[in-house]
């Protein structure tokens, strides 16, 4: 890969904000991609120093947590409050992390979010990294802030930090990668947590609430979604921001989401099974095998095994797998998965597993290692989205030779074009919410696999599918070096 310089004695520095990222804690996409995109960028263009920022969750794996340098305190202001935040520093893949520590809002059972305070909790951590820049002797030419938990900062840095000549000239970047998750909360929150009062307090209304990803947008210089079909579907769907997205538009652009491959690699991966490649292909059986039989399967490497590995809310289609699968599974198919989510669905698989236990296995819980072992393991990956920002699910099951049928949504169209394409295809397609037309893929894709000699070209075509940052990373230089180039 070609890598250029913008200034041959100037670094572009860029600080990463977000709130999880992999390998530290994780709770979707969101983690792959704050873990994987700096990595990328830091090992394939010497002219950005990038950095990332983060909670210091206390279920941040010791085998890390243990290895922190701890470089100083500080204090932060929040409205009437005033709460510590230690700040530790760590070096991994040659990036510089940064983590908050403070433990009354990051030392929490298991979990990341949902809490009553969760707005006290993010404010707090976006004003301490804006406040610790000097303590951390690292002023950004641009900060690059992930969905609303770090929506504040841009916001702080273009309204209580816009007259310190250090602040005014830093850019920011405001990711948005799922418009559902907006940081809404009462408005009395402005004045009472957030600290922003007077002239400033509108740019966080809306609707009659405190809105922190609106106040993002708003202040950003440039906002990015996670792919450009969901930068275009975000314009129309009056059901979330849409008047903001159309009134910022002149900003606002999709750039689809990277695969870390050296960390999603069936070739090298701890958890499976069995290693392969296309070439050992053949391998591949053996994962099947050994998953029916840990999941209490009828072992026959001939019947089809379909699955999901999903988070369980509504928006991820899961009321089109609850209208199909127990005719799909009546089709001598195993169903098999791995999740978490609304009760009403985690309630459904249930009932599957109980019904079905020769032909249907849905483990309930965030796995690593369970959904990996499905990934090396499903015939056909199933990602029914009714909304998907981008999506690196389909992704994965790609790499690991599993066929996705997907419907046509966000990422999911950038990414899976259908094999009855013109030009071919790399996988199955289904473009309304429908239950027949997702049915009707299903049994699609089961009809061509009773060709194996041709579902094995399609298997070769899924893994040879480039969904690396290779490709995507540079629309971020691009953006950096325009950013970049504004302040000189």
């Amino acid at each position: 890969m070609e890598t250029k310089k913008l200034n041959e004695n100037k670094k572009i520095k860029v600080l990463f904000a977000t709130s999880e990222a992999l390998p530290f804690c994780a709770t979707g996409g969101l983690a792959d991609v704050c873990g994987s995109l700096p990595k990328y960028i830091d090992a394939n263009y010497s002219d950005v120093d990038i950095r990332v920022i983060l909670p210091m969750y206390s279920t941040i794996p010791n085998e890390y947590r243990s290895k922190f340098e701890k470089i100083g305190e500080w204090y932060t202001t929040l409205s009437w409050r005033k709460e510590y935040a230690g700040i530790f520093k760590y070096v991994l893949n040659n990036v510089t992390f940064y983590f908050v520590d403070n433990e009354r809002y990051f030392k929490r059972n298991n979990q990341q979010y949902g809490f009553d305070d969760d707005c006290e909790r993010f404010a707090f951590f976006s004003k301490t990294v804006c406040e610790i820049l000097p303590m951390i002797d690292f002023y950004p030419d641009i900060i690059h802030a992930n969905d609303w938990q770090t929506g504040l900062i841009p916001v702080y840095i273009k309204t209580n930090y816009s007259r310190d000549p250090k602040y005014s000239r830093i850019k920011c970047i405001f990711n948005i990668h799922n418009i559902q998750y907006q940081g809404r909360f009462s408005a009395d929150y402005i004045k009472d947590i957030i600290g922003i009062s007077g002239e400033h307090a509108k740019i966080l209304e809306y609707d009659k609430d405190l809105n922190i990803m609106k106040g993002a947008i708003e202040c950003s210089d440039k906002v990015i979604t996670v792919s450009p079909t969901y930068a275009k579907e975000l314009r129309t769907d009056n059901g979330y921001l849409s008047p903001i997205i159309n009134q910022y538009s002149y900003k606002i652009m999709g750039i689809l989401n990277g695969l870390d491959y050296s960390f999603y690699n069936p070739a090298t991966d701890p958890y499976i099974y069995k290693t392969y490649t296309f070439d050992t292909i053949e391998v591949r059986k053996e994962n099947k095998m050994q998953l029916q039989k840990e999941f209490g399967l009828k072992v026959d490497p001939d019947i089809p095994m379909i699955g999901i590995v999903s988070r369980m809310p509504k928006h991820k289609g899961m009321d089109l797998i609850r209208a199909c699968m127990e005719e799909v599974v009546n089709h001598n198919v195993q169903f098999v998965g791995v999740g978490e989510g609304e009760k009403e669905y985690e309630d459904y698989f249930k009932y599957l597993n109980y019904k079905y236990p020769d032909r249907v296995h849905v483990s309930l819980g965030f796995s690593q290692e369970i959904g990996r072992k499905i990934y090396s393991a499903l015939d056909i990956f199933l990602m029914p989205s009714l909304t998907e920002p981008c999506g690196l699910s389909q992704m994965i099951a790609s790499r690991f030779g599993a066929v996705p049928i997907v419907r046509e949504t966000g990422g999911l169209k950038d990414t899976i074009t259908d094999f009855g394409c013109a030009g071919g295809g790399n996988g199955y397609t289904f473009a309304s919410f429908s239950a027949n037309d997702f049915k009707y893929s299903i049994f699609r894709a089961l009809k061509d696999f009773e060709n194996k000699a041709e579902w094995k070209k399609k298997i070769k075509i899924v893994m040879d599918k480039d969904f690396s940052w290779d490709k995507t990373s540079h629309n971020y230089m691009i953006i950096y070096k325009e950013l970049a180039k504004e302040q000189q």
